[in-house]
């Protein structure tokens, strides 16, 4: 598949877009005029070894998860030599293009130098960057950041290093990783990196798919989601979403993990806020459908 590498790009939300989201919502994606996806982050730790359930999520099949859009997997590790083997096993499975996570804010995770903490090791971060682009090539790589960790200009000093390599493009979501999601996105700031490197530059940060798309493409993501809730069809689509998911866990724990993640989202919406106090209580399917009925 042709990689389109700008335009507008769904976000990963770590259990929303995942495989059997983007099954049933590919259509709704693909009308709305994204050109791609970023699939949820899967680790390649120290002594990495393939396996299809790690790689479940990307896994390709006949029918082709994304609805004919392109896909791309994302990394999230320190270890170089992991992050080498890991490329190789997304080649493997048909990906030319492998993303790096160095923007998860999750405390648990940036303590352990991954996801955001790789920007406090500018050497770290090199080393990650070298493996990823050695082994997929020259814009085969690509990498997902925030402006710092603590304050706004920490990206903007780590250009040197990020600039050496032949990135597809360098997705930044215009806050700190301590700010989480919380506070203004300093879109001054992203300008400066963008305006300062030297490979194409992504905006992410609480973007809208009407948003004028910077030249490097824009990456909307909880936005999006929440406004699949006022689609005509949003209570098909759901319906569909519960079957599909029924047919692939078993037992209603998980399918009710997986349904209130999404109804998280959808609940910040007008229509549905009323309903949030009693999805969040729901013990079974049938309850949780009866609920959003």
């Amino acid at each position: 598949m042709e990689s389109h590498v700008h335009g507008l790009w769904l976000a990963p939300l770590r259990g929303v877009t995942i495989r059997t989201f983007r099954a049933v919502f590919g259509a709704a994606i693909r009308e709305a005029g994204f050109v791609g996806m970023y699939a949820p982050f899967i680790p390649a730790n120290a002594g990495f070894r393939f396996s299809k359930r790690l790689f479940a999520d990307i896994l390709p099949d006949d029918g082709g998860d994304n609805s004919g859009l392109e896909l791309v997997p994302q990394v999230i590790g320190k270890d170089p030599s992991a992050l080498r083997e890991w490329c190789k096993a997304a080649k493997d499975l048909g990906y030319s293009r492998v993303d790096l996570n160095a923007g998860c804010p999750f405390p648990m995770i940036r303590r352990k130098g991954r996801g955001s903490g790789l920007l406090r090791t500018p050497d770290a971060l090199d080393r990650m960057l070298e493996a990823g682009c050695d082994e997929m090539g020259a814009g085969g790589f690509s990498l997902k950041t925030r402006l710092g960790l603590v304050h706004p200009d920490e990206l903007f000093g780590l250009m040197p290093v990020i600039d050496r390599y032949p990135l597809a493009v360098l997705t930044v979501h215009a806050r700190t990783a301590v700010q989480m999601y919380e506070g203004e996105a300093d879109r001054s700031a992203f300008e400066a990196v963008a305006a300062a490197a030297k490979v194409p530059v992504m905006y992410n940060g609480d973007a809208d798919i009407s948003d004028p798309a910077p030249a490097g493409g824009l990456m909307v993501g909880r936005r999006f989601i929440r406004a699949l809730a006022n689609r005509a069809d949003a209570r098909e689509l759901l319906l569909r979403y519960r079957e599909a998911s029924m047919r692939e866990l078993c037992g209603d724990a998980p399918v009710l993990g997986r349904m209130k993640e999404l109804l998280s989202y959808w609940c910040q919406e007008p229509a549905w806020r009323r309903l949030w106090p009693t999805v969040k209580i729901c013990r079974s399917v049938d309850e949780l459908a009866l609920c959003c009925r």
